[in-house]
């Protein structure tokens, strides 16, 4: 049965991608752009729903293989970027820079928003990684996944602080932008997010045999020839940047990285070899699927993308705690 689940979850994230943009408060057919590819449905479908796909499908890809590489790394079914407060530290970067107007380029590719975001990920980042260098238990025990809780009440906290301290327009953009919502007008927004998970899917895909010994204990991997400190540095960093260019362009989405992970384990098993691909699979028809709800089941008025994740992971969460063997 598990040598068809990639099949089936490329069938799926496939069949949300070229579907999911014809649907909405206006309905679409290939017929109705077949006749009028330049008049109001086609630029419907070219400018707004696909570029609004694609970027769903990207973000969802990042997200799933980000939670992945964290559950890996800390091996703890419960870790990922939002759990461990890298999303609400990119958060944190990315609320600086709009409270304080960081409106500059680095490099003509990334901009204020963007590494702010990065800078606010990394140091989350660090701290987490620190609390963990630093305890006597194992990276992987509960002292790290606490600490990371804490780093999201902090970041969070600081967000809220900000947030009280900005004006009128300020406060509404940050709000807003802060329950994580898809939205794209061409396909720059796409183009900008496609780095993040052409990195963390090289980085995942390369180090798969190394992550499958990781999560049989440091010891075990280190027995192998594996140089854990360094693996672990250099997937920390693909992770905090991906999240954080994830974070600038929409905004903190939950309990992707959390649910994907899993369900693409009990599908296609503990493998990495297989875990990547399936997790990218799904993880981008997931919210490209969650994405089309939230703009349609409340027409003509859309939730953010973040509010049902954070539902539906909530939900999920509980389940893994009460249905867990651990």
């Amino acid at each position: 049965m598990r040598r068809l689940a990639l099949p089936v979850l490329f069938l799926f994230s496939l069949g949300a991608v070229l579907l999911a943009p014809f649907v909405g408060m206006l309905s679409l057919t290939p017929a109705d752009l077949w006749a009028s590819l330049s008049g109001t449905e086609g630029r419907i479908f070219l400018e707004l729903r696909l570029p609004r796909v694609l970027l769903g499908w990207i973000t969802g890809a990042t997200l799933s293989l980000c939670g992945m590489v964290f559950q890996a790394l800390f091996r703890n079914s419960l870790a990922s970027p939002d759990m461990l407060g890298v999303s609400t530290g990119a958060a944190f970067g990315a609320v600086l820079s709009i409270r304080y107007g960081l409106a500059f380029s680095f490099l003509g590719i990334f901009s204020g928003l963007s590494l702010s975001a990065f800078l606010g990920a990394m140091a989350a980042t660090a701290i987490i990684y620190g609390a963990g260098s630093l305890s006597r238990e194992r990276r992987g025990g509960s002292t790290l996944l606490l600490s990371g809780v804490a780093m999201s009440f902090l970041f969070g906290s600081l967000n809220m602080l900000i947030q009280y301290g900005a004006g009128y327009v300020d406060t509404f953009r940050m709000m807003r932008w802060s329950m994580g919502g898809i939205s794209a007008v061409g396909f720059s927004a796409p183009l900008t997010a496609l780095p993040a998970l052409v990195l963390i899917y090289f980085a995942s895909r390369l180090y798969a045999p190394e992550l499958n010994l990781l999560v049989c204990g440091e010891e075990m991997a280190q027995s192998r020839g594996v140089p854990v400190g360094k693996l672990e540095r250099i997937l920390f960093f693909a992770v905090s940047l991906a999240v954080g260019l994830n974070v600038a362009i929409c905004g903190p989405i939950g309990f992707v990285g959390l649910m994907s992970p899993h369900i693409c384990r009990a599908l296609v098993g503990a493998d990495h070899r297989r875990l990547v691909p399936a997790s990218l699979l799904f993880g981008g028809g997931f919210l490209v699927l969650c994405d089309t709800a939230a703009r349609t089941l409340w027409a003509p008025a859309e939730i953010p993308v973040g509010v049902l994740t954070s539902c539906l992971g909530s939900i999920f969460f509980l389940w893994l705690l009460l249905t867990g063997k651990r």
